[in-house]
C-alpha cells in the first residue's frame, strides 16, 4: 500500500505586496478596457473637431488626461463602495475593501492623479479648463448615486462623455451641435455596456441594496441594452452626417453595429460570464468607430 503523501504543517505565507503594486491594483492598471472605453470617443471627437490629426500636444493631453482621470475615478469609486464591495465576490479583494490600502491613502492617490490631469488641461484654453471642473464634479458624485438613482449608469455616461465637448472646446473654443450628438450617443453607449456589467452583479446588488440599470430594467434588460446601442449608434451617425464624414465613417458604424448585435446575442441568456464578456469587448466598438472617423477625415 502506498503511503499518503505528507503535508507540510504550515503553508508558506504569501509575500506582502508593495505599495506600488497595491496602488496599481487600486486604479485597475491591469484592466485597460476601462480607460479605452473613455479614450476612443474622446479621440474621435478630437479628430472630428480638428478635421484630421489634432496635433501631438492635444493628443498627449487628452490621452494622458483620460487615463489619469479614469484612474482617479477608480480610487474614488472604491472608497465610496468599500462597504458594498465586501459582499460581492468579484470585488471583495480590492485593496481598500481587503484593508490593504486605507481610505485616506486611496483618496490621496486619487487627488494626485486628478491634479496631474488638471495640470495637463491648464495647457489648453479657458473654456476647456472650466469644463474640467464639471468633469471632476461628476466623477466624484457618480459612485454615490448608486444609493439614490435608479439608473446610475446615466450619471456614469455623463462622466465618461466629458472628454468630447472638452476636445471641441480645446480645438474650436466652442461646442457645436455635432459634439452634443456625440455626447448623447456616448451616453447611450455607456448605458448599454454598463448595463451588461451590472447584469453580472445583479444578484449581489439586490442583496446589498445598490441601484443599477440592470435591476431597474428587470426582464427588459436585454431589450434595453439593444435599444441603448441602437440610439447611440444612430446619434453618432447623425453627428458624422453633420461633420460630412462620408462612407468610411458609415462603414465604421456598420462594423460597430455588427458587434453590438453580437453582444446582445451574448447576453440574451443572462449568464454572468457571457454578460461580462460582452462588457469587456465593448472597447472594440469604440475603436471601430474611431478608426472610421480617422479614415473619413483623411479622405475628406
Amino acid at each position: 500500500m502506498n503511503k499518503p503523501a505528507s503535508t507540510p504543517p504550515h503553508a508558506p505565507a504569501a509575500a506582502p505586496r508593495s505599495r506600488w503594486s497595491l496602488y496599481l491594483d487600486l486604479i485597475r492598471w491591469d484592466r485597460p478596457q476601462g480607460w479605452l472605453l473613455l479614450l476612443w470617443p474622446t479621440l474621435m471627437a478630437l479628430w472630428m473637431a480638428a478635421g484630421g490629426f489634432p496635433g501631438w500636444h492635444l493628443l498627449a493631453v487628452f490621452t494622458l488626461g483620460t487615463v489619469l482621470m479614469r484612474s482617479a475615478g477608480c480610487a474614488v469609486n472604491d472608497v465610496a463602495d468599500r462597504d458594498f464591495d465586501k459582499h460581492v465576490k468579484r470585488t471583495a479583494q480590492r485593496p481598500i475593501t481587503s484593508g490593504q490600502v486605507s481610505v485616506k491613502e486611496a483618496l490621496a492617490v486619487g487627488a494626485v492623479l486628478a491634479l496631474l490631469s488638471f495640470a495637463l488641461v491648464l495647457t489648453t484654453n479657458t473654456l476647456t479648463v472650466l469644463m474640467s471642473f464639471g468633469a471632476l464634479a461628476v466623477t466624484i458624485v457618480y459612485p454615490f448615486t448608486k444609493r439614490f438613482i435608479s439608473m446610475p449608469q446615466a450619471v456614469l455616461g455623463v462622466a465618461f462623455s466629458f472628454g468630447i465637448p472638452m476636445a471641441y472646446a480645446a480645438l474650436r473654443n466652442a461646442v457645436p451641435l455635432e459634439a452634443w450628438l456625440l455626447v448623447v450617443g456616448n451616453l447611450c453607449w455607456v448605458l448599454a455596456y454598463d448595463t451588461e456589467y451590472a447584469m453580472v452583479d445583479r444578484d449581489d446588488d439586490l442583496k446589498i441594496g445598490i441601484k443599477t440599470s440592470a435591476i431597474t430594467l428587470g426582464r427588459f434588460d436585454v431589450i434595453g441594452v439593444a435599444v441603448f446601442y441602437a440610439l447611440g449608434l444612430a446619434l453618432w451617425a447623425q453627428a458624422g452626417r453633420l461633420a460630412d464624414l462620408g462612407w468610411p465613417y458609415a462603414l465604421g458604424l456598420a462594423a460597430a453595429a455588427a458587434q453590438a448585435v453580437w453582444h446582445v446575442l451574448l447576453i440574451r441568456t443572462r449568464q454572468r460570464e457571457r454578460c461580462f464578456k460582452a462588457f469587456r469587448l465593448n472597447h472594440w466598438v469604440g475603436l471601430t468607430v474611431f478608426v472610421g472617423a480617422v479614415l473619413a477625415t483623411m479622405l475628406h
